[in-house]
């Protein structure tokens, strides 16, 4: 940036000294022009011996138009410079040498300083490419690491630890269904024997009930029928009643 910068200034420089010296030579020339062209005191001439042909030199010339200023094709510095040199007297020519040779070193300068910016420039972009493989292997070493971390081993696999606790929540619930079913099966059951326990208990009272009513019918039965024979014995005097 400052060596375009530089550069342009120089170029300014140059074609305002040129400008100002076209200016100035064409200043010089035109009053020399000018002073060719003045009128010349004319003599008293009688006009009937003045030559027919000489008329016309009592008059000026015309002055010639304007050449155009001529432009270098060469854009370069020393193009420039040389084209410049070209057009001036000799005694401006020192000045515009030295105003060169210092633009000179100052660019020199400039050059000498961006290229030990485009080396510490090197040096730097250099040194963030290490960094950035360095953050990249650690980075990649983190990630191992915290994969590791988060995996479990199980049944000889490593699972990560979201799936390992899907999988021990998926049993949990499992098991628990499983349970929940046999102690629904097991009270239902337990429920049943105890209810089928209760009724052989009914039945069994009942049958007891019924075999003590048995035999005291049996019992009452005999006496009746032992009475009914002490009276036909008593009756018919036969004993074998």
């Amino acid at each position: 940036m400052q060596l375009k910068t530089a550069f342009r200034l120089l170029q300014v420089v140059l074609l305002s000294t040129f400008f100002s010296i076209g200016y100035g030579q064409d200043t010089v020339k035109t009053g020399a022009r000018a002073r060719q062209t003045t009128k010349p005191k004319q003599a008293t001439v009688n006009p009937a011996k003045v030559n027919p042909a000489q008329t016309n030199l009592a008059y000026p010339l015309k002055p010639s138009a304007t050449t155009p200023i001529a432009v270098s094709t060469d854009k370069s510095l020393n193009g420039q410079y040389q084209f410049i040199l070209s057009k001036v007297y000799h005694y401006q020519q020192p000045m515009i040498t030295a105003f060169y040779r210092s633009m000179q070193d100052t660019l020199r300068t400039q050059r000498i300083a961006l290229a030990a910016i485009h080396s510490k420039l090197a040096a730097q972009t250099k040194s963030m490419a290490a960094m950035q493989s360095d953050v990249n292997s650690k980075e990649e070493s983190l990630n191992a690491t915290t994969a590791q971390v988060n995996s479990i081993n199980f049944l000889g696999m490593p699972v990560a630890k979201t799936t390992y606790n899907t999988i021990m929540w998926g049993l949990v619930i499992v098991l628990g269904a499983l349970a929940a079913t046999v102690i629904f099966l097991s009270t239902s059951a337990r429920r049943e024997a105890h209810y089928r326990t209760k009724l052989y208990n009914d039945l069994e009272e009942e049958y007891k009930g019924y075999k003590t009513k048995a035999n005291d019918k049996e019992k009452k039965l005999s006496r009746d029928l032992q009475t009914v024979r002490n009276k036909l014995e008593e009756i018919t005097g036969n004993p074998e009643y």
